[in-house]
């Protein structure tokens, strides 16, 4: 059994204004001509200690954006470079959401609000700082389901139908407005670094380096790590740890984020700004998710070479700080991290006792093997295989044979003909009967059915590059 976000008292609680005069701009939300409730996460609010705010308070300050009690009182829309499908670009920042509160959890971290579809902000360019009511749903039931299968996510905390008409030209319009809450544990992004990076600012980035370190704690280096005091380097190694276990709980979902540039990626290791997002309908190496990404650049297969690929970036900006070969060395751990963090989590989803890194690795090439040949996807093997049963003829189901089960497969769910899944036909459908008929019952039943799931899955591992809780 998965155990639940325990309850905690509302601390607000704002570090961020240390860096604020440098880190981001005050700006106002939007307007607007409606504010319908549509969905609030019963799940975290209490872990913040917002629960027992009524809908009326809840509307006033997640979709007029009344401050919270002694929190910010002014949003900030965070400043940031990035590279975009590998071009630079130093004109973009937060162009439709921003940084609305900070508090600390039951477990005493901080955590953030930040918002998408707020309105513009000094980093909107030309667009409208609107987020359609299809995107918003779509990112509740990308972040359940990845929380669901243990991956380190960020949440969607609420969504608010805005009442405004939307044009846009990848869905029909004109569309339905909304603004999405996300809870996350921080908004600091490798873009935040290039920013300062680009301008040879030492400083900040010396502040931002250990504002991270605080606020986002981690395990040190290895004990052989060059430079292992050095903030800066501390740093590298945390984010390395940390995006190689968020590259591996992708694939392990069969999920396609679509879009990794390096203003994508947070230094805590959190997954978050789900736009055209896809699980895989049967396993496929070269399956991408953004109709744009015409070369591939960030397909199934190559996610894992994408976010290494953004932290070389962050290394590349914290060479203002620090010489070049500790960095090296931190990046150099990735590929050897990433392999444990797929045999942990690989063993973790199909409930099976781990036998050791190497013959781990076998069991899952053996895995992917009979996927392609089957053409399933991941979601239906593993849960076909729960434990080890059903093992099939050919070498998955020899390996498959030699393992024990981990004994927590009482589960209801594990005696059903099929898991909840997110394939994209599933989620039109959810999306269908909002759009055609207001009908949101179909949504509510699938994040019931992703948690539940959730819970038979039990415990997720622990995101790594993190200090225990």
């Amino acid at each position: 059994m998965r155990s639940e976000p325990q309850a905690g008292d509302y601390r607000p609680d704002t570090p961020i204004l240390s860096l604020a005069p440098w880190l981001g701009d005050t700006v106002m939300a939007a307007g607007f001509p409606q504010h319908v409730l549509r969905f609030r996460n019963h799940r975290w609010a209490p872990a913040v200690g917002l629960e027992s705010l009524s809908d009326d308070r809840w509307l006033d300050h997640f979709g007029r954006f009344e401050p919270l009690a002694g929190n910010l009182e002014r949003p900030l829309a965070l400043r940031y470079h990035g590279h975009q499908f590998r071009h630079y670009n130093p004109d973009i920042g937060d162009g439709r959401g921003f940084l609305f509160a900070q508090m600390r959890d039951s477990e005493d971290r901080l955590l953030d609000l930040g918002t998408k579809g707020s309105g513009v902000t000094p980093y909107s360019r030309s667009g409208d700082g609107r987020l359609t009511l299809k995107g918003a749903v779509r990112e509740i039931m990308a972040t359940e389901m990845l929380e669901a299968l243990g991956a380190y996510t960020s949440k969607t905390f609420s969504v608010v139908e805005t009442g405004e008409e939307l044009w846009r030209g990848d869905e029909p319009s004109p569309t339905r407005s909304a603004v999405l809450l996300r809870l996350s544990h921080g908004h600091i992004r490798i873009g935040t670094f290039q920013r300062l990076r680009a301008y040879e600012d030492a400083e900040h980035m010396t502040a931002l380096v250990d504002y991270c370190l605080a606020q986002v704690p981690g395990p040190p280096p290895p004990e052989d790590a060059p430079g292992r005091d050095e903030p800066a380097i501390r740093l590298l190694h945390q984010v390395v740890e940390r995006m190689a276990d968020l590259a591996a709980s992708y694939m392990v979902a069969g999920f396609v984020h679509g879009v990794l540039n390096s203003d994508n990626m947070n230094v805590s290791g959190e997954s978050f700004d789900y736009g055209p997002w896809r699980w895989l309908p049967a396993w496929d190496p070269s399956f991408t998710a953004a109709y744009f990404d015409h070369s591939g650049l960030y397909a199934f297969g190559r996610q894992p070479e994408a976010i290494l690929w953004n932290c070389n970036q962050l290394a590349v900006a914290l060479r203002l700080l620090v010489e070049t070969e500790p960095l090296v060395f931190a990046l150099e751990r990735f590929g050897g991290l990433y392999q444990q963090a797929m045999a942990r989590r690989f063993c973790w989803r199909l409930g099976v006792v781990p036998q050791g890194l190497q013959t781990e690795m076998k069991l899952i090439t053996a895995a992917e093997q009979h996927m392609v040949a089957e053409g399933q996807a991941p979601d239906a093997m593993f849960f076909g295989h729960r434990g080890g049963r059903n093992a099939p003829a050919g070498e998955f189901g020899d390996l498959l044979r030699t393992y024990g089960a981990t004994g927590d497969d009482g589960h209801p769910l594990w005696h059903e003909e099929a898991p909840p899944t997110l394939v994209i036909d599933e989620v039109e459908r959810v999306w269908a009967a909002i759009a055609e008929h207001d009908d949101w019952e179909p949504l509510a039943d699938k994040v019931a059915a992703i948690r539940r799931m959730g819970d038979a899955l039990g415990e997720p591992p622990h995101p790594a590059g993190h200090n225990p809780a």
